[in-house]
């Protein structure tokens, strides 16, 4: 008796499964065909990611290793585009080719290339920061106070391994400007940081037994 109701069940069971398959095949259908159609979508978008990457490495590589033997207009358009493909890895080089081979003039098409990084970019944290802190560091002779701590801000507001740097950049900025007190007072906080850069607390320390005594 009870094989018969297990059977009985069991039947049922299946009756109702295939039943619902029938019923709701067209939907199932479309719902396959999504999940199939997204599959290949995903990995097509991952290869196509690759081949690109691979494109704008031998992009990169081929200005940098021919820059010299071609005119400087050419190595810099190239060198922009690089940046403004806002790819993680050869945006910011490019753009540190650029600022170390002195191929711009303009302090604002520097800073526009800069900004591409920091605003469009998918950099990591610690990466933006470092953008960051090159911003200031390559800004730092040409604007006031306010613009270079308000550039800062975000480093020097967290706890990023940059901090420190920027505290510095802070400081020398005011030590340079004469600005002794303050000079003073960003050096402090650098020796007072648990995660401070130790060559930067050095320095830090060096500057205050050494100019800023009292």
């Amino acid at each position: 008796m009870d094989e018969e109701i297990t059977i009985i069940s069991t039947n049922t069971r299946n009756e109702k499964i295939k039943r619902f398959f029938l019923e709701n095949k067209k939907n199932l259908t479309i719902i396959g065909s999504i999940i199939v159609i997204s599959l290949i979508g995903y990995f097509s978008f991952n290869e196509i990611k690759k081949i690109n990457k691979a494109k704008l490495a031998d992009q990169f590589n081929s200005t940098v290793l021919s820059f010299k033997e071609v005119k400087k207009e050419t190595t810099i358009s190239d060198l922009k585009s690089i940046v403004n493909k806002a790819d993680a890895t050869y945006s910011p080089l490019a753009l540190y080719f650029l600022i170390d081979n002195n191929l711009i003039d303009k302090s604002e098409d520097i800073n526009i290339l800069f900004d591409v990084l920091i605003n469009n970019t998918s950099l990591k944290k610690e990466v933006k920061n470092l953008v960051i802190y090159k911003k200031a560091l390559f800004n730092s002779n040409y604007i006031q106070e306010n613009e270079l701590i308000k550039m800062l801000n975000p480093i020097i507001n967290s706890k990023s391994i940059w901090r420190s740097h920027s505290l510095y950049l802070i400081a020398e900025y005011f030590y340079s400007k004469d600005e002794k007190q303050k000079s003073k007072e960003f050096f402090k906080q650098i020796l007072e940081l648990p995660n401070s850069n130790v060559d930067i607390k050095l320095k830090s320390q060096k500057r205050l037994n050494k100019d800023l005594s009292e």
